[in-house]
């Protein structure tokens, strides 16, 4: 049997069950979209239902067109047929994420979840050590390969036994954050320990904005010459209704554009972020695609 990442649906899965119409918001950014499906499904004579990570910071958004409250029934699946969770919450607690405030900084285990080729647990290797074997067990049984581990591992709590434990069913990349100056350290020690692997099965997350420009390019500038590939994810206040990043410190949205198109088409490995030069082509996305996201 063939198995691949399936397809995400962009931030808003909408389906229909008889006469509920029912919406999943993953982003506050797409809530005004929300808004207007939801007066249209309305206008249908659909019951509309609206839930989701979107409507968190903001749970009032959609309450004069949609009914409120409750857990949509898979709703993940929705969002990408191919994705499935074995726990929620997260005990880091990070300021710039909704899950503990969410979810919770305990975890909530879900023993019978059903393995998918996309696992999007929040934080694997904080999980407890038998609970891991359980989600690693139950895809063996399964058959299933991982092949995305999407929301990746704790580099503070990565060590041999987890790597041993995952690398029976990973198939896709290891996935690791770097968010800040802290990191480092554990983020190297995982570096070193994935040392053999090839760099395209080492990604890591480097949020920036959030620290000067000239930390959060050290922080990239780091996880390239450790062997791996980052991947800047610039930082968006959890209640923004554009997907437009956070100006902050010396950062200025140009800035955070630039680096981010620098990062993450890779045309580092053509030079430094001071060579970096926006008007010329070096990748199929232009200046003017990259901007139109933020």
């Amino acid at each position: 049997m063939d198995f691949d990442r399936g397809a995400w649906a962009g931030g808003l899965a909408e389906w229909i069950e008889g006469d509920v119409a029912n919406l999943s918001v993953a982003f506050s950014w797409r809530l005004d979209d929300a808004y207007q499906q939801a007066i249209y499904l309305g206008a249908q004579g659909y019951r509309v239902r609206a839930g989701g990570p979107g409507l968190f910071t903001r749970p009032k958004y959609l309450e004069a067109v949609a009914e409120l409250g409750g857990r949509l029934e898979g709703a993940l699946a929705r969002h990408n047929p191919a994705a499935t969770m074995a726990s929620r919450g997260c005990p880091v607690g990070c300021w710039f994420c909704v899950v503990p405030k969410m979810e919770g900084r305990e975890f909530t285990l879900l023993p019978e979840f059903t393995p998918r080729p996309v696992l999007c647990d929040n934080n694997l290797s904080a999980l407890p050590a038998d609970y891991q074997d359980h989600i690693v067990g139950r895809y063996i049984a399964a058959g299933v390969p991982l092949l995305d581990a999407n929301s990746g591992f704790e580099p503070r709590t990565f060590d041999a036994a987890v790597y041993r434990r995952w690398s029976a069913i990973n198939r896709g990349p290891w996935r690791f954050a770097y968010d800040d100056a802290g990191d480092g350290p554990h983020v190297e020690r995982v570096m070193r320990m994935l040392g053999g692997l090839r760099r395209n099965l080492k990604m890591v997350y480097v949020l920036i904005g959030n620290e000067p420009v000239a930390d959060c390019l050290e922080r990239i500038e780091r996880v390239i010459a450790w062997g791996g590939i980052p991947h800047a994810q610039p930082f968006i206040k959890l209640n923004a209704l554009r997907k437009a990043p956070a100006v902050r410190a010396d950062w200025s949205r140009q800035t955070l554009i630039d680096v981010a198109r620098w990062c993450n088409r890779k045309i580092w490995r053509r030079g430094a972020f001071d060579d970096y030069r926006r008007g010329v082509k070096t990748a199929a996305v232009d200046d003017r695609q990259l901007a139109a996201q933020f």
